[in-house]
């Protein structure tokens, strides 16, 4: 495995009634089928806020704003290693819906681990729980 850590980006986007967002990883990516907060891969010349309202306009359709950084988490997968920055967002404009064939669910904190999340995903969905 690299030492170099891929940085990685991802938004906490609630709703009306206090229910998080949550994507399916597609068919053929890193960690395929699992669930995942949306966002992706900080390109060298962007900030982690650059990325993130980026990579939700890309995947969503709409423009965010990104507000806080709630968490970052490093973990070594197998096969690469990532740094995860988790940040608050809201939508700035525009109506959420998959851009890219993702599913896409609303879920109440208490039920996040319902779904499969990446192992690094667990403690922040611990702690989003309670």
């Amino acid at each position: 495995m690299s030492t170099d850590a891929i940085e990685v980006v991802a938004a906490l986007i609630r709703d009306e009634a206090g229910r998080y967002l949550i994507t399916r990883r597609r068919k053929g990516t890193h960690l395929e089928g699992l669930w995942e907060f949306p966002g992706g891969k900080r390109e060298a010349d962007e900030t982690l806020e650059q990325c993130l309202g980026r990579e939700l306009s890309e995947e969503l359709g709409a423009v965010f704003t990104v507000g806080e950084r709630v968490e970052t988490v490093r973990w070594a997968y197998p096969e690469k290693a990532v740094v995860l920055h988790f940040f608050r967002c809201r939508v700035a404009a525009g109506t959420i819906a998959p851009q890219e064939g993702q599913l896409m669910e609303w879920v109440a904190p208490a039920h996040l681990r319902r779904f499969d999340f990446p192992a690094a995903d667990a403690a922040l969905l611990a702690r989003l729980e309670g």
